[in-house]
């Protein structure tokens, strides 16, 4: 097996610090890696393909002609993160989220941030993730969002930066502790001997956080989920499962006195916490989307009286909006009278006069996203693209330029990854840690490393073909 070095000009090398040299954190791997057999190594992938397929780590794609079910694809080189920068990366996303959850707690209150002109007024108000019927609220212990998955990338300079913040229903988090398993197994000497943080007790903390939320000492909690054809179906049975908790549906609950129940064998049990994986207007018909097959009529009003808990709080979707994160940096100053501690990318806003006509002019050169879009979709890689593509895309910005937002093209890093069996080669990876709010801010010493398996593509999303790595966050 071929070991390619990938610290090509532009790009940060994870593991290697120059053609010959392995950065200290990845010494021992590396060097155990060179001295291993090809067809060890191939073993030992096909093995975790294998382990993945007996687990059923799989996640739907709409409108695949292939089918609908896929396995994420795991590869079993891991990428490997020092204490050190771990740290800084722990300490910013604290503050970030302590950030937004002020910022939450006062736009659908006191809304004194636009009131300062630190935002403008229009941009939040106008969001279809705004949700008008959460005005006036504050939700259970003042969280609003209790699960969020930012995405950061590492660009050439070796500086992480915040992509997006995921603040609704941000998944992944079952192929972080899953794949944590297969990894251990492909490598049990390495992983005990370089000193990985834990990440297997995720489930416990989860589950601690959801009863934080409620006011009963032994509350019922359940896992909302959208069903079975949903494309993170099997996280929202994996946390069910291992939480010991309720997996249930719209279908499967109803709202009677302001009260949620769940229909069980034995008749109506009240539910107390919902981990709802279901996006904000779906919840209810009856306040929100009044199409929504998937949630539950009456259960905003059960909400708003207090007898019943969602993880996140809706109205969480506005934090989401790309527009909106642009203004993080201002959010932090704002409340907490901190320089933020991880950087953004810079962001042109389409909206804006100024920064729209630098995007019609410089569009081969950025990458352009839809604000509300998700997945890889809605997006254009100017320098991926074709002229053809560059001209619809102007087009569309110029009939809603509220809707888009644009950002140079970074130099996503790259981890050494097993290609075809056959080689190893770099890849581009992002990072999408886990962090939890309930009595405290805490951050997972571990996180989903997604990688781009295309040669050259810098789109990760399992959507579009990307795969995944494990995290190890050493002491």
């Amino acid at each position: 097996m071929k070991v390619i070095h990938n610290n090509q000009q532009g790009f940060y090398d994870e593991m290697y610090r120059n053609e010959r040299e392995l950065r200290p954190h990845y010494s021992r791997f590396g060097n155990y890696i060179q001295s291993i057999s090809a067809k060890k190594l191939s073993h030992l992938q096909y093995s975790a393909d294998k382990a993945q397929m007996a687990m059923g780590m799989t996640f739907n794609v709409y409108h695949d002609k292939e089918g609908l079910e896929k396995i994420l694809h795991l590869d079993i080189i891991p990428r490997i993160i020092p204490a050190n920068e771990w740290k800084i990366l722990e300490d910013g996303l604290k503050q970030r989220i302590d950030a937004l959850n002020l910022f939450l707690q006062d736009i659908y209150n006191e809304q004194k941030i636009f009131a300062d002109e630190v935002i403008p007024r229009d941009l939040i108000l106008g969001s279809k993730d705004y949700l008008e019927p959460c005005k006036g609220l504050t939700p259970p212990k003042g969280i609003w969002c209790h699960i969020t998955g930012t995405d950061l990338v590492r660009d050439k300079d070796g500086d992480f930066y915040v992509l997006e913040d995921n603040l609704r229903c941000p998944s992944g988090v079952s192929y972080m502790l899953e794949s944590r398993e297969i990894i251990k197994r492909a490598f049990p000497e390495l992983f005990n001997s370089l000193g990985v943080r834990p990440v297997s007790d995720y489930s416990t903390k989860l589950l601690e956080m959801l009863q934080f939320l409620s006011e009963k000492p032994k509350p019922v909690i359940g896992v909302l989920t959208p069903g079975v054809y949903n494309s993170a179906y099997f996280e929202h049975s994996y946390l069910a499962q291992q939480m010991g908790v309720e997996l249930v549906s719209g279908m499967d609950l109803l709202v009677e006195n302001k009260k949620v129940y769940m229909q069980t064998t034995k008749g109506l049990e009240q539910i107390d916490v919902l981990y709802r994986r279901i996006d904000d207007t779906f919840l209810d018909p009856l306040a929100f989307n009044p199409d929504s097959m998937l949630g539950v009529p009456g259960l905003f009003e059960a909400y708003k009286a207090g007898n019943v808990a969602l993880a996140n709080a809706p109205g969480t979707g506005v934090a989401d909006d790309k527009a909106v994160y642009a203004y993080v940096p201002r959010i932090i100053r704002y409340y907490l009278k901190e320089e933020p501690i991880l950087k953004n990318v810079p962001t042109y806003l389409c909206r804006e006069k100024a920064d729209r006509e630098y995007v019609l002019d410089n569009i081969a050169d950025l990458v352009v996203k839809e604000t509300n879009a998700a997945g890889g979709y809605g997006m254009l890689i100017g320098p991926k693209a074709d002229s053809e593509e560059h001209e619809r895309f102007r087009k569309l910005i110029q009939d809603n330029p509220t809707n888009y937002i644009a950002q140079p093209t970074l130099s996503l890093s790259t981890v050494p990854s097993i290609i075809d069996n056959k080689s190893i080669e770099g890849r581009h990876v992002d990072l999408r840690p886990y962090i939890l709010y309930g009595k405290e801010i805490e951050v997972i010493p571990g996180a989903l490393t997604r990688v781009a398996l295309k040669k050259g593509s810098l789109v990760v999303n399992s959507s579009q073909g990307g795969g995944s790595k494990d995290t190890w966050v050493l002491y």
